[in-house]
């Protein structure tokens, strides 16, 4: 995932937590998450190595 990918989908979660004219969605929430937080371990074990 690119960084801008990676902005994209932080704008995304951002805009359906808390834009109160977008309806919840949870399965959207947590999919968004689920493919931030493999980036987010991703980045963490190069930055180990």
């Amino acid at each position: 995932m690119t960084k801008i990918e990676y902005a994209h989908k932080l704008a995304e979660l951002d805009r359906l937590l808390n834009d109160p004219e977008v309806p919840m969605r949870p399965a959207d929430v947590w999919d968004l998450l689920a493919e931030i937080s493999q980036q987010d371990m991703a980045q963490t074990a190069q930055a180990a190595a």
